[in-house]
Formats: structure tokens, sequence, C-alpha cells
């Protein structure tokens, strides 16, 4: 399985996932340019990566301006053929105003940026063809953002439950949900969420600054396992 990981101006998160997912996970990874538009190189057993950061200076909105860029008009072709993507923080972002995944990410509900270690788990899983098993299992992942609110209306709320769309929730180190659990005010304590084909993923905490026992947390190479299989 290769990776791509997308480097746009003002990403800075880039360089973390390319290593933990080279060192750490042993993968191949390919960097790729905003303004280019290759990536024929990938199949739809690969990833393409949206890393975090302030892509274009979060101008406008966050993810609003990357998402017109040469290549992400790309990594949208891909993802409609069925080429797995994950957008993480930023990413996350791009990937919702791109129209990949539904809802937006708003500004936390206590106006500030956040930057700590919080708890979240997966769902109970009993929907067929998640990438993840039936335990819920709790992680503990770094979150660095100040628009990390996701917002989607009641109905694609419903929609999302009912496809078990939803794959990350914020919780206490007990896998316990309550709104305070939450570092933004996320509705429904939503940390990330697929698409219905399940092979789009986005989720605001870092699961790259997890992966090296250096860091002395390893949780992040469970997230990268469970969403991609990976050997």
């Amino acid at each position: 399985m290769k990776f791509g990981v997308v480097v746009f101006p003002g990403s800075n998160c880039d360089r973390d996932i390319i290593g933990a997912l080279q060192n750490d996970l042993q993968q191949e990874v390919i960097s790729l340019w905003h303004k280019d538009k290759d990536i024929s190189m990938f199949n739809t057993e690969d990833c393409i990566v949206l890393p975090g950061g302030f892509s274009y200076g979060d101008y406008l909105r966050c993810g609003a301006i990357a998402r017109f860029s040469p290549m992400m008009q790309s990594v949208i072709e891909f993802a409609n053929k069925g080429g797995k993507v994950l957008g993480i923080c930023n990413g996350f972002q791009i990937l919702c105003e791109s129209g990949l995944l539904p809802g937006v990410l708003l500004q936390n509900g206590n106006m500030q940026f956040v930057c700590k270690n919080i708890f979240i788990t997966d769902e109970e899983k009993n929907v067929q063809g998640t990438p993840f098993g039936e335990k819920k299992n709790i992680y503990k992942i770094p979150v660095a953002h100040g628009e990390g609110r996701y917002f989607a209306k009641e109905e694609i709320l419903n929609e999302m439950q009912k496809h078990g769309q939803v794959i990350y929730r914020y919780c206490n180190k007990e896998g316990s949900f309550e709104i305070d659990y939450s570092p933004n005010g996320s509705t429904n304590n939503i940390a990330g969420i697929c698409n219905k084909e399940r092979n789009v993923f986005g989720m605001m905490p870092h699961p790259e600054r997890a992966c090296s026992s250096k860091l002395g947390n390893t949780d992040g190479r469970k997230i990268f396992l469970g969403l991609f299989s990976i050997n």
C-alpha cells in the first residue's frame, strides 16, 4: 500500500505524517505538491492523505481555497473512483469543503485554539464493511485546532448514524460520552467520520503525533491499522 501526502502552502503536519508512515509503520510515501495533478502512480488500494496545518493561510474559510487546488481536483476524482483518502485536522476541513464528506468544521465552542491530548473511541461496530472490529477501543490522541467543532443538520446526522459514518467520538478515558469531554463542542461529540462508501475518512485529532514510542504514546498506530489494515 502506498500513501501520497499532499503539501499545500501552509501545511505544517506533512512531515509528521510522512515520518509516522515511513518510520513507524514502514509504508511507502510519496509527497504530492498542490500545484501538480498527476496521481497516476496510485491505485484504489492506495491512500492519499491531506495533512494538518493552515492551507493557504486559512484565508476565507479553513480549507476553502485548498479545495480548488489542481491536486485536489485529482484527489476528488480519485475518491469518486473508490480510492482511499484521509484528511487530518485541516485535511478534514478540506474534505468537507470539497463535498467529499458531509458537514462543516466551525470555530471551537470556547472560541480558543486547543492543543492537548484527548481521548476518542470508535463506535460500537455492527455495520457491515466497517474498517474496525466489533470491540469499542479508546485512544489517547493529540488535538491542535481552532476550528474543529463538527456540525451538520439533523437530517444529515440521522443519515450518517444510519449508515455508520461516525467513526470516532470524543470521550473520557473510560469511553463515556459527555459534551465536556469534547475539546471543541462538536455536535454529538463527533471527532471523525467517513463517507457512505467508506473510502474517505476525516478526523480532527492527529494520530501521526502518537505513533513513535519515543513520544510515549503509540495509539496513533492503532488508528492507521484500523483504518487501512496495514501489514
